[in-house]
């Protein structure tokens, strides 16, 4: 989501004549567009901004914004931590740039911005197969531990017609993969529900293949698992955060679920699409996390086999109703979150192996991170393959034959 949002500023400034700079040291303009979900993403951006205040020593003409939610959150300690900021506005406030650029104001903040879902902002998206497109802004759940409500607003969905449109002109600019984003897209709601948006976008053609995060547990419906099943274009994957695999920690987190309850769902999906991958987030030593709970946790992954996890020590954040509670030290979340990790390690790898000598259908992303030499694309149910090819490739869709199963990746051949 913050990628995208990163997008829609880009979009902006060059509709204000700005270009990308490859170079900090070349900019007229740097943002930082921050997240505040964890402490160590906070710690992580106040570094970096320190590092900025040299490069405005060099050039006097250098802009410095702060974005995001941290943003949102601490205009107040950014001023005073880095007083060489110009501006920062609010993830909410995007739309509000021009002003900040051009002087009219030094902060932008919507509390809660009810124009947000019906602004249609420019884009600026790297080529490619795959994007991004918002289908609605904020939430609506509170979970304890979770910051996103007070920085993202109320929950409030896009008009379909909109949506289906921005769809539509990335299908004739040859996207063929959209995702659809959202904090809980399973409540979507406007003029139509969220079964009934992926039925309109399914017909667009073009695109080749639709996904969706994050879904919330307690929503997902068995309209929406029959949907997924119906719509050729869905693909066969579904981030579904679990979060604990203790009914009490769940509670304490105001997920709106029980363990059974979840595990039902998951045996829903699984009855609905044979294929399905199903990856899913583990919040670890969250305060009241008993040894028993922690192993509930781990209980929880060996039955359901994800085919992935987002596994995090729990970090306190100001204004959550957690931020009261007796929080566990950092020795004991370090070592449950390695438990947590070595278990599903293991998982992972065993169901990538059952992919070896398959054939699978890949989108070619590009070169791959970790080798200059290969490329790499992601089959329909979200594996990342690496293979040998050549750029021309990039942004098909490709039979590759999996030769090797790595623990977060597989190898390939072309077919």
């Amino acid at each position: 989501m913050n990628v995208h949002d990163s997008e829609k500023i880009a979009g902006i400034l060059c509709k204000e004549g700005y270009v990308p700079a490859d170079d900090p040291g070349t900019a007229d303009l740097i943002i930082f567009n921050t997240c505040s979900i964890r402490q160590k993403a906070e710690q992580k951006f106040f570094s970096e901004l320190g590092r900025t205040k040299s490069l405005k020593k060099k050039n006097p003409r250098l802009k410095i914004a702060v974005a995001g939610c941290i943003a949102q959150q601490q205009q107040d300690a950014i001023f005073r931590r880095a007083p060489h900021v110009d501006f920062i506005f609010g993830p909410q406030s995007l739309h509000r740039v021009n002003d900040l650029i051009r002087g009219v104001s030094h902060t932008a903040f919507d509390e809660d911005n009810p124009l947000m879902a019906d602004s249609e902002l420019p884009v600026l998206r790297k080529a490619g197969g795959r994007a991004w497109v918002s289908i609605m802004y904020g939430c609506n759940n509170f979970c304890s531990y979770c910051i996103v409500p007070y920085t993202r607003g109320r929950e409030r969905s896009r008009p379909s017609e909109n949506i289906l449109r921005e769809v539509e002109q990335l299908a004739q600019s040859g996207f063929k993969e959209v995702t659809l984003l959202g904090q809980n897209v399973n409540s979507y709601s406007h003029d139509t529900d969220f079964p009934g948006l992926l039925n309109k976008i399914n017909s667009v053609t073009g695109i080749e293949r639709i996904r969706f995060v994050t879904s919330h547990p307690r929503d997902l419906s068995e309209k929406l698992i029959r949907a997924m099943s119906e719509f050729d274009k869905v693909c066969e994957h579904i981030h579904v955060p679990l979060q604990s695999g203790s009914s009490k920690v769940l509670n304490l987190m105001n997920r709106g679920y029980s363990f059974d309850d979840y595990r039902g769902k998951i045996d829903m999906l699984r009855n609905a699409m044979k294929n399905l991958s199903i990856t899913t987030d583990i919040i670890v030593g969250f305060p009241g996390e008993t040894d028993d709970d922690h192993k509930d946790t781990m209980k929880a992954l060996k039955e359901i086999e994800f085919d992935g996890v987002f596994a995090f020590k729990y970090s306190t954040r100001p204004r959550t109703a957690a931020a009261s509670m007796d929080d566990h030290s950092d020795a004991i979340k370090s070592q449950r979150l390695r438990e947590i990790l070595d278990i599903q390690d293991g998982i992972t790898l065993k169901l990538n192996k059952n992919l070896e000598n398959s054939i699978l259908e890949i989108l070619v992303e590009g070169i791959s991170e970790n080798d200059s030499t290969m490329l790499t694309g992601r089959t329909r149910t979200n594996k990342i393959v690496n293979f040998r090819g050549n750029s021309s490739h990039i942004t098909s869709i490709m039979k590759v034959k999996i030769v090797k199963a790595r623990k977060h990746s597989l190898l390939g051949s072309l077919v």
